[in-house]
């Protein structure tokens, strides 16, 4: 196994099209981490140049080849230091004369390896081609390193990518903007894959926009090892190559537990065409056309009393419907307990399944609950689905803990069904954990995710506000709640999430139960938490005002539309190879 080494992420503000004077500073800033022990050194995006140009013309002079003049800077550098160093450029492909937003991994004998930036961000499509060599893991003598430059990260396909390559580390180097950082998305990628995160992101402010700063080093288990937050400098961290091979998430060795044969979805782009014709052909599970509504989450420890809670559940459906909820979502095993779930196993026939039916026709509120449920002998982590006038159904957890897999089996199909206020799909627990489960949901047209869970603690954070002033109505105060994973959930899928989760797993904290909106970088966020009651309650709207395309994020979705599922074979490969 390769041993620990540390690693630098250096922060900088280049000045516009001054590369000589941007490839000097930049040279001085990884010299200095060199000195101080770095062999993994990353720089910002387009720090060669900066970043905002208007078309080819402008960023002409600019560009250059890899190996080139400036990576050869670099590659010098490398080899006096031993170290390996991640560097962002433009880069003109000399055989096709096409531009590409790069970066390069250079080491001690020269250029590593290459990535070009898959996903553009806004004003790339002027001036640069998408990139073409898709998301590779560079094998080095201090470790397996894969690049991603700012945008593609908002896709849970390129750093699961990473992962399934082998990526003891995934530097990312970024112009990143528009939120305090370190940034959700990049937590949540580490988080999810296990892995270290290395970022770059630079500073300042270029042709009006404001970049956020935040440089960083993230470990596997989301914690910030250090971080940089206004002005230029440099993060440190120590990577230890044989946590990310163990490729846990809170203590699950995930990459085991994926599913990659439920998974031919990911290789579709269901966007690709209006959304209002696409789930209407042939009149086919054709979607509700949306509409304003409002939801709940609750949020309790249930007992193996199936009595007690089925009175708690209760109680709480009554109240959200007094706020005018429509649907209301329960934790993981809500109804029959979180202690040995083995032997409180039930059917779906069960007097007390019975009875949630009823409030759920009594009230006229769908109700999702997580209970154990017992059939034919098997045994499943299950959810209930009731609906007023409709008989219930259940979905079967597919994604199973260490724990649940020693009684339960798992689950194989994923759950999706319509209501008046639009499409729903449906999560439980540990299926949460696995980008792809969420993704699936998004790209069979659901608006809604409801998740009944019993998670720990550790899928959340504040922060204690940033340096770098950004423009209303951006935050850069203080946030209690900085870093939710299940926001994030929401965010990159364009869903809403509904979130209930219990006070308490096993012995741990857990709670944090809440409802998140479609659009992570929408402010005020529309989202809502369970804080000193049992009941967080929230409006969503997926109404359209245009009968021809919807104008609604959710149903639109702007960032599931840019997926490119030509690079995600190794997604649905049972060995991760294509």
């Amino acid at each position: 196994m390769t041993a620990p080494f540390k690693a630098a992420a250096v922060q900088f503000e280049p000045h516009f099209g001054e590369k000589k004077r941007n490839v000097d500073a930049l040279l001085a800033l990884v010299e200095e981490a060199a000195n101080a022990g770095a062999k993994l050194i990353t720089t910002p995006e387009m720090g060669t140049t900066g970043y905002c140009w208007y078309n080819r013309a402008e960023v002409a002079a600019f560009v250059e080849t890899i190996p080139g003049p400036s990576t050869d800077l670099f590659v010098e550098l490398a080899r006096r230091h031993d170290c390996y160093i991640v560097v962002g450029l433009p880069e003109v492909d000399k055989q096709t004369n096409l531009y590409y937003n790069s970066a390069a991994l250079i080491g001690p004998d020269g250029v590593v390896g290459v990535h070009r930036k898959t996903h553009p961000y806004i004003s790339e499509p002027k001036w640069s081609a998408a990139g073409n060599l898709g998301h590779q893991v560079f094998e080095t003598k201090i470790g397996r390193i894969a690049m991603l430059i700012c945008m593609d990260i908002h896709f849970i396909e390129t750093a699961r990518l990473a992962a399934i390559g082998g990526a003891d580390v995934i530097c990312h180097v970024s112009n990143w903007l528009a939120e305090r950082t370190p940034a959700p998305y990049w937590i949540s990628r580490a988080y999810e894959n296990g892995c270290y995160l290395i970022e770059s992101n630079r500073w300042g402010l270029e042709r009006g926009v404001q970049f956020s700063g935040g440089s960083c080093v993230i470990g596997p288990e989301a914690e910030i090892l250090d971080v940089v937050d206004g002005g230029d400098g440099i993060a440190y961290g120590l990577i230890d190559p044989t946590r990310s091979r163990k490729r846990h998430v809170a203590g699950e060795p995930v990459m085991k537990q994926r599913r990659p044969e439920l998974y031919m979805d990911l290789m579709t782009n269901t966007y690709a065409w209006n959304p209002r014709e696409f789930f209407r052909l042939y009149g086919h599970q054709p979607m509700e056309d949306g509409r304003a509504g409002r939801i709940a989450v609750g949020e309790f420890t249930p007992s193996s009393d199936i009595d007690a809670n089925r009175k708690i559940m209760a109680g709480l459906a009554e109240e959200a419907k007094a706020q005018g909820a429509e649907l209301i979502v329960f934790p993981a095993f809500a109804l029959t307990g979180l202690i040995n779930p083995r032997e409180t196993a039930t059917s779906i026939s069960h007097p007390a399944v019975e009875a949630i039916r009823k409030i759920s026709e009594r009230l006229d509120i769908c109700i999702i609950a997580g209970f154990a449920e017992e059939r034919d002998g098997e045994r499943f982590c299950s959810a209930i689905i009731t609906r007023p006038n409709v008989p219930t159904t259940t979905y079967r957890q597919i994604h199973l803990t260490e724990d649940e897999n020693a009684w339960a089996t798992p689950g194989d199909e994923f759950c999706i069904f319509d209501l008046p206020l639009g499409r729903v799909g449906v999560l439980i627990g540990h299926d949460a954990a696995f980008p792809e489960a969420a993704r699936i949901l998004a790209l069979r047209g659901c608006d809604l995710i409801c998740c009944p869970s019993s998670v720990a603690d550790g899928f959340h954070f504040g922060h204690a506000g940033s340096a770098v002033i950004q423009p209303d109505p951006i935050p850069f105060g203080a946030d209690p709640v900085h870093w939710h994973h299940y926001r994030v959930r929401a965010g990159e899928n364009n869903c809403y999430f509904a979130f209930s989760n219990t006070k308490t797993a096993g012995s741990k904290p857990a709670g944090m139960s809440g409802i998140f909106g479609p659009d992570t970088f929408a402010f005020p966020r529309k989202e809502a938490f369970v804080q000193g009651e049992d009941l967080a309650v929230a409006d969503i709207d997926l109404s359209s005002t245009n009968s021809t395309y919807p104008t609604n994020v959710a149903r639109r979705k702007d960032l599931v539309l840019m997926r490119q599922p030509h690079h995600y074979l190794p997604l649905v490969m049972p060995d991760g190879k294509a």
